[in-house]
């Protein structure tokens, strides 16, 4: 890529490949403007989006950082702009080289690792922040657990006494009823809540079920080996009396709960107790040159660093699969990775779609055309650190290293499976400006560029449009990316917290009929 001057004297375009028939335009292009090629652009070029600088024959493929991210569905000239009214999606014939690109990167020792300030659990597990949650079994006990938790919220001076509680937290949701108990969602359903319930990020935890319910409050707590105690309370509303009844037990239990939630310390910790849930949302044309690879970067220092880092959305990494497979320590993992990008076809055919009806019409505003360009930043988040596991949706992640997890490309869903897989930190890429937090674990927010990184400042951690602008390398940002997630393990508040996000993006996915 070629090195852009700091501010207004960048050049107006990047050209990512030598061997790409194209340049990526930096600010808008006009029709007819000199920008010192060969070629001038025949028609306006929006900022983010591709132009041709080579004949493109109807048929040939079409490729963006040396990759081929579609084919063109007619002739296109130098000049013109390429998007998706003369570049379509195609699926790839290629065979898989599993294993053939193994960096073997070396994992430092642990008197050598970066630390972190962090909480030593009384089980081992290693949290970055501490909270009170408040969880569902069902979408009918949400209100309850709602009225819990706003309770807490409209009375700070109960919490004042306990600084080291970060808070009490309802994660409600839409499903629970209505399904087998031993269907794959609720079961799905139930792993997902185990995770959480598990969570290392919340101190306490009180259950809230119906009684009624297809997914039945003993049977969560027994199949997901919880132990209900002074950690885990269960309460069931039909039970306990009804919904004032339940709120003012749960509320009592809390209060009992507080002083012994708050007795805790931050210790400097090795960050190989790190686990990273990687996201992007709201994606751009400048995603794949900025903050997806400096999260890469980023990721790849804390593998090195002996811990984990979880990239998921599977959709996304459809088409650049390849990235992944060659990095796979073994045919055993790499097989894991192909069945899943199977049955993802599969899936989205039952519903007469295509894995390319992903890119939403905010990623093609933003110049993305086709899944095969989009899946290419995604797949940038995973760095160059070897594959060392492929887990399914909310599995618990009990590997270190580099890691791949199912889950789609929505992020709130995507999330929470890695939140429920023990993720304790989230990196959330976005061209767009996608806002969003996780409780209970922090989430940070990487702009791919300065002009929306200025408009929503407020929301933002870090400006990775620094690259683009001349102000930083791509290294230099994943390290200060790193930095930047050390510092929020240690309890530094990302924006998204201090905002209040991370309750409502709590989604589990859900697969199956609902009856």
């Amino acid at each position: 890529m070629s090195n852009a001057d700091h501010g207004q004297n960048r050049p107006p375009f990047l050209q990512l490949n030598p061997t790409d028939p194209l340049i990526v335009a930096t600010r808008e292009l006009k029709a007819g403007e000199d920008l010192g090629l060969e070629v001038r652009p025949a028609e306006t070029i929006a900022r983010g989006h591709k132009m041709a600088t080579k004949p493109i024959a109807d048929g040939e493929p079409v490729r963006k950082l040396g990759q081929v991210i579609g084919v063109a569905t007619k002739p296109i000239a130098p000049g013109q702009h390429i998007h998706t009214h003369n570049v379509e999606f195609r699926p790839s014939t290629a065979d898989h080289a599993i294993g053939s690109g193994r960096t073997n990167m070396p994992i430092f020792a642990d008197d050598k690792a970066a630390t972190f300030m962090g909480i030593l659990r009384p089980d081992g597990t290693i949290a970055t922040r501490n909270y009170i949650g408040v969880l569902t079994t069902v979408n009918c006990s949400a209100t309850v657990a709602r009225h819990i938790s706003d309770h807490f919220r409209m009375h700070p001076e109960e919490l004042a006494p306990y600084p080291n509680v970060d808070g009490v937290v309802a994660l409600t949701h839409k499903d629970g009823c209505a399904s087998a108990p031993d269907s794959e969602g609720t079961k799905l359903l139930r792993r997902t809540l185990g995770g959480y319930a598990k969570h290392a990020n919340f101190g306490a935890v009180v259950m809230i079920g119906l009684g009624c319910e297809s997914n039945q409050l003993p049977r969560l707590v027994a199949e997901e080996g919880l132990k209900a105690g002074q950690r885990i309370q269960t309460l069931v509303m039909q039970e306990v009396g009804g919904t004032r009844k339940t709120v003012e037990a749960a509320i009592a239990h809390i209060r009992e709960l507080l002083p012994i939630v708050n007795n805790v310390k931050r210790t400097k910790l090795p960050a190989k107790h790190l686990i990273l849930g990687m996201q992007c949302g709201g994606s751009d044309g400048f995603s794949a040159i900025t903050a997806n690879p400096a999260l890469g970067v980023a990721a790849d220092l804390l593998v090195q660093n002996g811990g984990t880092a979880i990239l998921s959305e599977t959709p996304e990494i459809y088409g650049a699969e390849h990235m992944l497979l060659s990095r796979a320590v073994s045919h055993e993992v790499g097989d894991k990775l192909l069945d899943l990008l199977k049955w993802w076809e599969n899936y989205a055919a039952k519903d007469n779609g295509s894995l390319d009806n992903n890119p939403s019409p905010g990623n093609k505003a933003g110049g993305l055309t086709t899944i095969l360009e989009k899946s290419l930043g995604a797949a940038a988040k995973g760095g160059r650190s070897d594959l060392v596991d492929v887990y399914r949706y909310a599995e618990p992640v009990n590997k270190r290293g580099f890691v791949f997890m199912d889950t789609p490309g929505y992020d709130p869903v995507s999330a929470t499976g890695q939140v429920a897989g023990g993720a304790n930190l989230i990196a959330f890429t976005t061209g767009r400006g996608s806002c969003f937090g996780c409780k209970p674990s922090p989430s940070i927010k990487l702009a791919t560029n300065t002009p929306m990184y200025n408009r929503m400042a407020e929301d933002m951690d870090i400006n990775c449009g620094e690259i683009l602008d001349g102000g930083a390398s791509v290294e230099e940002m994943g390290e200060r990316v790193f930095k930047l997630l050390l510092d929020i393990a240690s309890g530094k508040r990302s924006k998204s917290e201090e905002l209040g996000y991370g309750e409502d993006e709590f989604a589990p996915w859900h697969i199956g009929a609902t009856f």
